[in-house]
C-alpha cells in the first residue's frame, strides 16, 4: 500500500517505522509532472532498498523572480497513480507553507559550484535546491537517495553538501532517459509546441556532434564547443545559453580533456529553457591528438 502524506511529522513518523522495521530506506526527490525519467529513478530505488519515498514538491526557492513557478506543470493525481503503479511505499506531497512555514532565513548553499553552468544563467537557484534537499533528508532520513544525470551540475552540488556536511546518505546518479529522438526528457518539455519539440533535438544533436568529434581524438575543449555551438547556431530559433566542457565533480572549466569531461548544455526553445549533457571518457584505446 502507498501512503499519501503532507505533514512532515507523519511523513517523518512512516520513515522511521520502516528503519524500526529493518528496512533500508531511498528516496527520489521529484517536482511532479512525472515521467519515464523519474519512474527510472523509482524502479533504481525499488532494486537498491526496501521501502521507497517519493516526494512531490514544486519549491519555490529555486525558481527567480521572473522563473516559472507559477505555470509549472502540476497533475498530482497522475503522478500518484503512477507511483502507485510502480508500488512506492511513501508519497510526500508538502505545501509551501508546510515546508516553509515562515519566510525562511537559514539556507544550504554550496560555494563556488553552485554559480557555474545553470547557477550562472539562475542565481540563487541551487541555493533553492540544496536548501529543500537538505531538508528533505532530514525529514525523510533516506539511507540513499536518487537523482537523474540530466542535472548534472545538480547531483555534483548534492554530492558536495552531502560529503561537506557528513550527511549519512549515499547519492546515486542514473542515467538521462530519452525519447526516441534522443530529447532528454523533462517536465519542461510540456511548454513546447509541435515546431519546438522538433527544434528541441538540437541539443541533443549538438552534444552528438561533439561527442563524435572526441571519439575521433579531439581532445581540445575550445574545439569541442565550438563543433556543438555551430550545430545549436543552425537552428535559427533556439538561442544557446551555455555550452561548456567542465570537470564533472568541481564543475570547472576543462581546456584539455585528460581522462573524463563533461560536456553541459543549455538553450532556449521559445521561452522554454532545455538542458543536457554528456559525459567524455578517455578510454585506453583511444588516442588524442
Amino acid at each position: 500500500m502507498t501512503n499519501v502524506c503532507s505533514k512532515i511529522g507523519e511523513a517523518r513518523a512512516l520513515s522511521r517505522a520502516a528503519q524500526k522495521a529493518g528496512k533500508r530506506r531511498g528516496l527520489v526527490p521529484t517536482m511532479g509532472a512525472l515521467h519515464e525519467g523519474h519512474l527510472s529513478l523509482v524502479r533504481a530505488a525499488k532494486q537498491r532498498t526496501d521501502f521507497v519515498a517519493v516526494s512531490i514538491f514544486v519549491n519555490p526557492l529555486q525558481f527567480g523572480p521572473s522563473g516559472d513557478f507559477s505555470r509549472y506543470p502540476r497533475s498530482f493525481e497522475r503522478d500518484r497513480d503512477l507511483l502507485q503503479n510502480e508500488g512506492v511505499d511513501l508519497i510526500f506531497t508538502p505545501s509551501v507553507s508546510e515546508m516553509y512555514p515562515r519566510q525562511a532565513l537559514t539556507y544550504v548553499n554550496v560555494d563556488g559550484l553552485s554559480e557555474r553552468l545553470d547557477g550562472k544563467s539562475r542565481p540563487g537557484h541551487f541555493r533553492g535546491v540544496t536548501t529543500v534537499v537538505a531538508k528533505l533528508f532530514h525529514i525523510l532520513e533516506p539511507e540513499v537517495a536518487f537523482f537523474g544525470q540530466k542535472d548534472a551540475a545538480q547531483l555534483a552540488i548534492i554530492r558536495r553538501m552531502v560529503h561537506d556536511l557528513d550527511l549519512p546518505v549515499e547519492i546515486v546518479g542514473c542515467p538521462i532517459v530519452r525519447e526516441p529522438d534522443g530529447l532528454a526528457m523533462s517536465s519542461r518539455n510540456a511548454y513546447l509546441n509541435a515546431e519546438q519539440r522538433k527544434q528541441a533535438t538540437v541539443l541533443y544533436r549538438s552534444l552528438m556532434s561533439i561527442s563524435a568529434l572526441f571519439q575521433q581524438g579531439e581532445r581540445n575543449a575550445a574545439r569541442l564547443i565550438e563543433s556543438g555551438s555551430q550545430v545549436v547556431h543552425g537552428e535559427p530559433s533556439v538561442r544557446l545559453d551555455f555550452l561548456e566542457v567542465v570537470d564533472q565533480d568541481t564543475l570547472d572549466s576543462v581546456q584539455t580533456i585528460q581522462k573524463s569531461a563533461l560536456v553541459a548544455i543549455a538553450a532556449f526553445v521559445g521561452t522554454t529553457r532545455l538542458i543536457d549533457n554528456v559525459l567524455l571518457q578517455v578510454t585506453d584505446s583511444s588516442k588524442a591528438h
